[in-house]
């Protein structure tokens, strides 16, 4: 099992979602978030004094999927999310070492899976 954490620009959002869905990738949890990266901020003004704003806005998606979804959730992701331009975003993948749903008590893989796993 994996986690895939992305930060991506807000406005992409639901380009992604849209790739997500259409890789039958529906789980999903979306924070906002600011940070920075590679994009350099920019400079605004503010009651006429420059202000530099060097965090910037971004969304958090942290999608857990079975080992066979990876590459799927990777492409989505970086699909969704791609403009071209510095500050498309960064794509993380972490190991999951056990999950649990908690209204119906199933582990590790059938917990993450979209549809209901039957042994």
């Amino acid at each position: 099992m994996k986690l895939v954490i992305a930060y991506i620009r807000p406005e992409r959002l639901n380009a992604v979602k849209k790739a997500l869905y259409a890789r039958d990738i529906f789980s999903m949890t979306v924070t906002n978030v600011l940070g920075s990266g590679r994009q350099k901020g920019f400079v605004e003004t503010y009651r006429g004094l420059p202000v530099e704003v060097n965090l910037l806005k971004k969304v958090r998606l942290e999608i857990g999927v079975n080992d066979n979804f990876e590459d799927a959730a990777i492409e989505a992701v970086s699909e969704g999310a791609h403009t071209g331009s510095e500050g498309d975003g960064v794509i993380f993948v972490l190991d999951i070492a056990r999950s649990l749903r908690i209204r119906t008590g199933e582990t590790d893989i059938a917990a993450v899976a979209a549809t209901r796993v039957t042994a």
